[in-house]
């Protein structure tokens, strides 16, 4: 492995961290609101708001790492 394919593996990968950190913050941040932690637009819209954040951290932390991983992946041949 050359050092610029080293850097560039170390990048994708702190990439796809960065990704799952994300995915839970915002799965965190939306069962917050759900709770009712604190108030965006008002209780009943901030439930249904929260909900969407928790669908959109669960794909951010358990999808988006596949594919990057899968869009990342070396050839069959090297």
């Amino acid at each position: 492995m050359t050092p610029n394919d080293d850097a560039l593996a170390r990048k994708r990968f702190f990439a796809i961290t960065i990704m799952r950190l994300m995915g839970v913050a915002f799965i965190a941040i939306g069962f917050i609101l759900i709770s009712g932690g604190f108030s965006l637009a008002g209780q009943p819209t901030d439930r249904w708001i929260g909900a969407a954040i928790v669908l959109i951290g669960a794909f951010d932390f358990a999808v988006m790492p596949l594919l990057l991983a899968r869009r990342w992946r070396s050839p069959k041949g090297s």
